[in-house]
């Protein structure tokens, strides 16, 4: 009788567990501690969930006595596992498909370097070949975005230079942001305030005719630093806000954090201030961008690119070709239509 009761709670236990971790958003604790870093992963929760369900189905097989409990187990990891992969097939595993480009396209660019890591002819390399009208990176000094800036001027795509850093220890603690001279000069608005950990910039268009354009890097939710990204997410929903806004960079953050942070994102985080999410809208919301090391439908969803509603996106991908270029993040491409 205790065996079966000893039993009974923890197929109850694992049961909620599991229900909180997949459905975090019923109980509004995407930010909390371990849900936040577990649910950035969910297709590898699923993946090793079903891992575990193979597993426990074999020993049930083997393991008379325990069979009704292991069975239980199984069924549990395997219902975990669908309920994510339901979620992320409601967010896109990958749509790469381009129109062709139409003149009055911007491409828009973000790239997490991890610190300068893949230098920077290759990062100018990228932005040629992805012929990028607005080019953001964290994690990147203004030493090498004036490279990449010269580097892409020999090739006819001269750029301005914005650069951010909140001090030259790490370079990680830079931002910076490269925009064709067509799109016109920009000057960065300080008026704003910050993300708290990590670098972000605000660019407005100097004769206000163009975008605003804001690279952003809050700061990743380890367990030291879970109050900093929470305010770090609310100062990014609170200025992706206004007209003709395009918003880029490492969130460090997926839909179901911005649904937290924004309980009236809509569907699945699709929006986020008055902004939309370019990954959401074309079906490449479940793709990983982080860490290279996964697969990209085994990683997290991280780094995005975000407009308001009066920028129309024809088309965004996760670039996959750099895996090894020294970054642990993937760029993000997307294309856009100012309406």
């Amino acid at each position: 009788m205790i065996r079966r009761i000893l039993a009974a709670v923890i197929i109850v236990g694992v049961a909620a567990a599991m229900l909180v971790i997949a459905w975090p958003g019923l109980f509004g604790v995407a930010d909390a501690p371990l849900i936040a870093q577990l649910v950035s992963v969910r297709a590898l929760s699923s993946a090793l969930a079903i891992g575990a369900a193979v597993t426990l189905a074999l020993l049930a097989m083997l393991w008379a006595a325990a069979r009704r409990f292991l069975a239980a187990l199984a069924l549990l990891a395997v219902l975990f596992a669908g309920i994510n992969v339901a979620v992320l097939s409601t967010r896109g595993f990958g749509n790469e498909s381009f129109p062709t480009r139409a003149p009055a396209e911007l491409a828009v660019l973000t790239w997490n370097t991890l610190g300068d890591a893949p230098g920077a002819e290759r990062i100018a390399d990228l932005v040629i070949a992805e012929q990028a009208d607005i080019v953001v990176l964290p994690e990147t000094s203004q030493d090498t975005a004036v490279a990449i800036a010269e580097l892409t001027r020999t090739q006819g795509r001269p750029m301005w230079v914005y650069s951010i850093a909140f001090d030259y220890v790490a370079k990680a603690r830079s931002t910076s942001v490269l925009v064709s001279v067509d799109l016109g000069e920009h000057v960065v608005d300080d008026s704003l305030g910050n993300t708290s950990v990590l670098p972000s910039i605000v660019l407005r268009p100097i004769d206000g005719t163009g975008p605003t354009i804001i690279g952003v890097h809050p700061v990743a939710p380890l367990p030291g630093e879970l109050d900093n990204w929470r305010a770090d997410l609310r100062w990014v929903e609170s200025v992706c806000r206004g007209e003709e806004v395009i918003l880029a960079g490492d969130l460090n953050a997926t839909a179901d954090h911005f649904r937290v942070v924004d309980p009236e994102a809509g569907v699945a985080g699709l929006g986020f201030g008055d902004c939309r999410n370019a990954g959401l809208l074309t079906g490449n919301g479940a793709v990983g961008t982080w860490p290279t090391r996964l697969p990209p439908l085994l990683g997290a969803p991280i780094d995005h690119v975000f407009v308001t509603p009066d920028i129309t996106v024809t088309g965004m991908r996760v670039i996959t070709t750099e895996d090894g270029s020294g970054s642990d993040h993937r760029p993000v491409m997307a294309r856009l239509i100012l309406d």
